[in-house]
């Protein structure tokens, strides 16, 4: 079979989720049909000033959106279901499948961004195949995460079936009792699945993922010895997690204050779908809590991150209108930070420490695992599923090389593997796995503004304003070449050992060398008057010489702004319509 036929080769093009965690999304092409799984976004690091969201670059989708059949998704995290309402903007999406919570939370962001009308959402069941094209159907597969309604997915194709595990771990005692299919994955195996793309996140962890139930008896325990009030932070989309800490609440006789948009919206959504068991009256007003004892109080929150906008941050930082942290509070952060955040974290812990509280943070706490699987859950995966060919996802580079090395270990050949880059195009056929083809990939930023995507130029000036500050040059040229008046020149930001005055003098004589060396360069004349100068180039030109003079003197790369202020027209122009006039006057 020829590799390079087209009808007879699935294509699998990651855009995002590879060589870094977050923003997973993948294309799955064969002929002219295209499904998406997942479309996430991921967060800016601290070089991105002023950048809310990092997505994938979707020019390949754009390009071909003719030929979008349908998205898959598995769960509700924002590295799987975030980027949807940015695309919707770019491109329609005919029909959206899913788990009810991940619907159920996506309809709130479409509605938001105002791309509802954009595509049809349709939710799914365990173990419900669905059509989506003609090469495509889709059976769900429900796993464990640690979020509720997460699914692995079968996708039968013509050239057989392929199986992506999604966000996964093996959770033998579930929180909400909904247990991995592992009897379906087995089935498949026994028939046989062509190829399997599975999570890679902590393929570097020897053992299991220990179950989200374990987290139980840490909680329970300092739930039981807290002295005052407790303020508990977590992901929100961590649905076990809260009902876990919702239960504790309640057995411990307190009541609860829910902070954070993201928090008070999941638990809403997980508690009309029956993910979230409690009643009514375990909720409490802010506003209300100053009437209710400190023991019997909980704070639950957003923020575990160090998020600078995020309830917990601000209540760190002490810029919380309601929330004040006193002694004999009891903070706990149950949530490791993801990587990139460790220090805004730290920061944070410090200064709610200094405040007075009492704060339960760390791995060693034993109140916080991952959702996904560590080493033995993958060998179990791929145990289960026996695949001919193996794809790791979702992963640093050594995450991935190393779910290669166990997969092999397990008996995948090799030659039936590959580690691939985002926009590298995998070429699958029943007879072999390789990458055939590269698309555009990247990074595509929205800022606050949401006007648009952040160009590069952009995001480069932002950080040479950050790195180097600006300076600022204002003057004003006359029409035989002459400085009218003096230069202003402002400098912010710019660190520099050169006095202000020596700089603004090496700046006036500058201007002046450029202006008196190279007038003639720049006008046109008549009757030996200047009738025109080409403006715009001059002040192009002065301001290369800025940027090197200050390059020079500062030892750095400042923006230059100059700002060049004309005359509104040439004398002689001005001589021609006095005596214009005059001769209409005689």
């Amino acid at each position: 079979m020829n590799q390079n036929d087209s009808s007879n080769t699935l294509k699998i093009i990651p855009l995002g989720g590879l060589h870094e965690i977050g923003k997973n999304t993948c294309v799955f092409e064969y002929n002219d049909e295209i499904v998406l799984l997942d479309a996430g976004l991921a967060f800016p690091t601290d070089g991105m000033h002023g950048v809310n969201v990092v997505l994938p670059d979707t020019t390949y989708l754009r390009e071909n959106r003719h030929k979008i059949k349908g998205m898959i998704v598995t769960h509700g995290h924002e590295d799987h279901i975030g980027g949807i309402p940015f695309h919707l903007k770019q491109f329609d999406i005919p029909v959206i499948y899913g788990p009810r919570l991940a619907m159920a939370l996506l309809q709130d962001k479409l509605e938001e961004a105002g791309v509802a009308d954009r595509t049809e959402l349709r939710t799914v069941q365990p173990r419900e195949m669905v059509r989506i094209s003609p090469s495509f159907l889709v059976e769900y597969i429900r796993n464990t995460h640690s979020i509720a309604d997460s699914f692995s997915v079968a996708i039968h194709t013509p050239l057989g079936v392929v199986i992506h595990t999604g966000d996964f771990k093996i959770d033998h005692t579930p929180v909400d009792g909904e247990r991995f299919d592992l009897q379906r994955l087995a089935e498949h195996g026994e028939k046989g699945v062509l190829c399997l793309i599975s999570d890679s996140t902590n393929s570097e962890v020897p053992g299991f993922t220990p179950s989200e139930r374990s987290v139980y008896p840490n909680l329970d325990r300092i739930f039981a010895q807290a002295p005052g009030r407790l303020i508990v932070t977590t992901f929100a989309s961590s649905v076990h997690r809260v009902n876990m800490i919702l239960e504790l609440a309640k057995k411990h006789g307190r009541v609860v204050s829910v902070l954070g948009r993201s928090m008070l919206n999941v638990i809403a959504h997980a508690r009309t779908l029956g993910y979230i068991k409690c009643e009514d009256d375990l909720f409490v007003p802010l506003n209300m809590l100053n009437k209710i004892p400190d023991e019997h109080v909980v704070i639950l929150t957003t923020g575990s991150q160090g998020e600078p906008m995020a309830a917990m941050t601000r209540i760190a930082n002490q810029a919380h209108r309601q929330v004040k942290i006193r002694e004999g509070d009891t903070v706990v952060f149950s949530a490791n930070p993801i990587p990139g955040n460790t220090i805004a974290v730290v920061n944070t812990i410090d200064k709610l420490m200094m405040q007075g509280a009492k704060v339960v943070y760390g791995r060693d706490k034993g109140i916080h695992v991952s959702g996904h699987g560590a080493q033995e859950d993958q060998k179990l995966m791929l145990a289960l599923t026996r695949p001919k060919f193996f794809l790791p996802v979702h992963g640093e580079h050594r995450m991935l090389v190393k779910h290669a090395e166990t997969a092999q270990s397990m008996g995948v050949p090799a030659e039936n593997m590959v580690i691939v880059n985002n926009g590298d195009v995998v070429g699958l056929t029943t007879d072999g796995i390789r990458i055939i083809d590269k698309v555009p990939s990247g990074i595509e930023l929205v800022d606050s503004s949401h006007a648009g995507v952040v160009p590069d130029r952009v995001l480069k000036e932002r950080q040479q304003l950050a790195e180097d500050g600006i300076v600022t040059v204002a003057t004003a040229i006359g029409w035989s070449g002459e400085l009218i008046a003096k230069p202003e020149v402002h400098l912010r930001g710019v660190a520099t050992l050169v006095e202000k005055e020596k700089l603004e003098q090496s700046i006036v004589q500058t201007i002046e060398t450029v202006v008196e060396n190279r007038w003639s360069e720049y006008t046109q004349t008549l009757g030996g008057s200047v009738v025109e100068v080409a403006w715009t180039r001059l002040q192009s030109d002065i301001e290369l010489e800025l940027r090197r003079l200050l390059r020079r003197e500062l030892q750095s790369n400042p923006t230059v702004v100059f700002l060049l202020q004309t005359p509104l027209q040439p004398p002689v122009t001005t001589a021609r319509r006095q005596r214009s006039t005059a001769k209409v006057a005689s």
